[in-house]
């Protein structure tokens, strides 16, 4: 049974930092990208950072140079660094791992997500 699981969101004002986790079960972390999306009341879930299997990362534009995304495989875990936090950051945060399966295919897992509020 696959899960994934955020943890680390909380209040912040704005210019600070915070830490995003996910814990991933089931082994799959290894042969899975892994990406953080976020969503914010009345928007569209936006993707926000990108870790592919081989360690390549991507960014959007809007948190380039401030997140900073990162795999720890032997751990089973996933990193998102927040610095220079902005209130239009606010959301929530959902961490997502897409499963390579060698006969199934690509399988998307989400985790439940973890309410990131930046004040001004």
């Amino acid at each position: 049974q696959v899960q994934l699981v955020e943890s680390g969101g909380g209040l912040v004002q704005a210019g600070g930092s915070l830490r995003l986790s996910c814990a991933a079960s089931g082994s799959i972390l290894s042969m899975s990208v892994m990406r953080w999306y976020r969503q914010a009341p009345g928007k569209q879930r936006e993707l926000v950072a990108t870790i592919t299997t081989g360690g390549s990362t991507n960014y959007a534009d809007s948190v380039k140079g401030r997140f900073t995304i990162s795999r720890d495989n032997a751990k089973n875990m996933v990193y998102l660094q927040m610095n220079s936090l902005k209130s239009e950051d606010t959301a929530v945060y959902y961490c997502n791992a897409a499963y390579q399966g060698l006969i199934t295919g690509i399988r998307n897992y989400w985790g439940p997500g973890t309410q990131v509020t930046v004040s001004s």
